[in-house]
């Protein structure tokens, strides 16, 4: 199994501690950042980042559907991550300043793929699709932040 890794980034117009907030917001904020790809959206624990247990289906494509429910930490000031209890993925959001009321927010998510032939088209077409997927919560994000 190799481990296969989907990156996207976008400056949003907002400085970071308000970009952060709406991120780590999951029982307010977070569910209005989320496309269509994600149902069944149900915070369990917590609600504002450290401690948040969440839950939600993510629909990559017309046949693959991941049952998410992900633990959410804090490591480091700007960093959230979210482990998903059901899987190896793990998503990192980092959100640092870009300027005068300008911040970067990258969202990094890994997993193992499988082997084999299916691992091949899964390393290739994957991360491409899991990015459009976090290019639209990105867009929603900025959209949310930049009123």
């Amino acid at each position: 199994m190799a481990q296969v890794e989907a990156t996207t980034e976008r400056i949003v117009a907002a400085n970071a501690e308000k970009v952060f907030d709406a991120l780590a917001d999951y029982s307010g904020t977070r569910a209005r950042l989320l496309p269509e790809h994600f149902s069944e959206y149900e915070v369990r624990e917590g609600g504002d980042g450290e401690g948040t247990l969440v839950h939600w289906k993510l629909q990559a494509t017309s046949k693959r559907v991941r049952d998410c429910l992900l633990e959410v930490s804090e490591p480091t000031d700007g960093e959230l991550v979210e482990k998903d209890r059901n899987s190896s993925m793990v998503t990192t959001w980092r959100v640092t300043p870009a300027g005068e009321d300008r911040s970067r927010v990258v969202v990094t998510t890994t997993w193992n793929g499988a082997g084999g032939i299916g691992g091949f088209f899964e390393r290739t077409f994957a991360p491409k699709g899991l990015g459009r997927i976090y290019d639209a919560v990105l867009a929603k994000l900025a959209a949310e932040v930049e009123k």
